[in-house]
């Protein structure tokens, strides 16, 4: 008889794996920090660090560039290999391909591939300086660990550890990592919980989603239904209707006549078109009226109530810092850094001493070394991700010159892809970039996505932004007959006279969008 029971037994297996280095992973998320999180993680380094100081803005110091600062430093180690992450080391392309080489620009300080000495360095042995027992302690460890968390800390009180609410991105992803789905699924989940708006919706399209991540769109559809399906129900939605039918779904209501009232007849649940529904249905107008009951249960936002969330508090306007100046010099465009409230940082003279001296015991001189390679990683990070957005923003206005000249109304259909292409860097990057960064331009304060739109096309093959499109909606509807407001097959005829072929449910998807009612509310406000 065989024995079934199952055991415990050893089993070595070899496996071909991608180890993000900790200065490969502070690079990739700093381009996602906001200029306040940046300054704060700045301030928080320099606690921690001791050979990381902030430039006092009234002292007057050598003028040197960061290029020259870091090849000074490198030179104090004594010519010794540092384990950073440096523009020009080559990186695995299934990572992030522009971190394998450094992006210049005409404003941006000297590259740091001067940073090469010419001068002949001793070679070492690379595991030498390797700690193998800190490494596999923490190499499952997700986040960037500086030096400093290595000490003994104080633990924050539990007032503190409660004070702060996730945001829906954070929620989603400690759900995320429960779902019993195949790797690529779970992958595409968490980048579509990145692309979320403040309402729970998608921003980006499915096919740009897979095309960050190299997934199929039959990967990316199944993660996002997955997503739909999480708490809050219906984040993941592309609108109001379908959200409302995976929260009747989820709650068992599948088979009830609301979902078919949300999905095809949500302009006619006003009190005052029941009557004309229940006729076009062959139902009584109370059994609509159950149905519109149960409608009004859900939440067609899911994701506000995660909205602005800072310290645990739900806060009202949210101020805004923004992250570059584009102001117009003559019939040029030029980008300026916001530097204000960023501390300017420098290593340490007084460390630099105290390696240079020889007599330095050995412990001090390791200790000094070590905050050295950390000071050195910020520095470059620093730099790599202010250049990075530089150039980005460059591609940006020199694809938008129209609209930042003429207004809204001259917006370029413009994808991820297409900056990510002109600047030469992968998609994932662009997308870590603009989101929830803003510049001040001669228009106002903008945010870098709004920058992106889809594009339809018109008969004659010029494609048009669908923020344009949006904008003649809004334009024809304010422009109507109050006593005969324009319906949405009327709207689209309109704008087919002029070249735009839309049908009636797009046009009243982009009515929505902007948050305008129907032409029989229309009707009943105006009359």
């Amino acid at each position: 008889m065989m024995n079934l029971r199952p055991q415990l037994a050893p089993r070595a297996e070899q496996r071909l794996g991608l180890v993000l280095t900790p200065q490969m992973r502070q690079r990739i998320e700093m381009l996602s920090m906001t200029l306040a999180d940046l300054a704060e993680l700045t301030v928080q380094e320099i606690a921690e660090n001791p050979l990381l100081e902030e430039v006092d803005p009234q002292e007057p110091v050598e003028s040197i560039s960061l290029a020259d600062e870091l090849t000074a430093a490198d030179r104090l180690l004594d010519g010794e290999e540092i384990e950073t992450f440096q523009p020009d080391t080559e990186a695995p392309v299934e990572v992030e391909p522009e971190l394998a080489s450094p992006i210049l620009d005409s404003n941006s300080a000297t590259s740091t591939s001067d940073e090469a000495s010419d001068e002949p360095q001793e070679t070492t042995d690379a595991f030498a300086e390797v700690d193998f027992g800190s490494f596999f302690e923490h190499y499952l460890d997700p986040g960037y660990r500086t030096l400093g968390e290595y000490e003994e800390q104080e633990e924050p009180t539990l007032e503190n550890r409660l004070c702060r609410q996730p945001t829906l991105h954070e929620h989603l992803q400690a759900q995320i990592a429960l779902l019993h789905v195949p790797a690529d699924v779970r992958a595409a989940a968490e980048a579509i919980a990145a692309s979320l708006d403040e309402r729970g919706f998608l921003a980006d399209s499915c096919a740009e989603i897979a095309a960050i991540g190299g997934w199929t769109l039959e990967v990316v559809e199944t993660a996002r239904r997955a997503v739909q399906r999480l708490d809050p129900v219906g984040c993941a939605s592309r609108d109001v209707r379908e959200c409302f039918v995976v929260q009747l779904e989820q709650q068992g209501h599948g088979d009830r006549l609301a979902v078919q009232l949300v999905r095809d007849y949500l302009d006619y649940l006003v009190p005052s078109r029941w009557s004309e529904l229940a006729k076009m249905l062959g139902v009584s107008c109370d059994i609509i009226a159950q149905e519109v009951a149960l409608i009004r249960q859900l939440d067609p936002f899911p994701g506000r109530r995660f909205a602005r969330v800072s310290d645990g508090l739900l806060q009202g306007p949210q101020l805004v810092q923004p992250e570059l100046f584009i102001e117009k010099v003559g019939n040029d465009y030029v980008i300026r850094f916001n530097d204000d409230g960023l501390p300017q940082l420098r290593i340490s003279p007084k460390y630099r001493r105290l390696l240079e001296n020889p007599e330095t015991p050995r412990e001090e001189r390791e200790f000094v070394r070590d905050r050295l390679r950390a000071a050195i990683d910020l520095l470059r990070n620093i730099d790599y991700r202010r250049r990075t957005i530089y150039r980005i923003c460059e591609a940006i206005v020199e694809r938008q010159r129209d609209f930042l000249d003429y207004g809204p109304a001259y917006i370029k259909p413009m994808m991820l892809k297409d900056i990510a292409e002109r600047v030469g860097i992968h998609l994932s990057t662009v997308s870590r970039v603009v989101n929830g960064k803003y510049v001040q331009t001669p228009l106002g304060i903008i945010e870098l996505r709004r920058f992106f739109t889809e594009g339809l096309p018109k008969d004659n093959g010029e494609v048009v932004s669908t923020d344009v499109i949006k904008m003649k909606i809004k334009k024809l509807i304010a422009e109507e007959d109050p006593r005969e407001p324009l319906t949405d097959d009327q709207i689209a005829r309109l704008l087919a006279r002029e070249g735009q072929r839309l049908s009636r449910r797009t046009v009243a998807k982009y009515r929505e969008q902007m948050h305008i009612p129907g032409s029989r509310e229309r009707r009943l406000v105006t009359g």
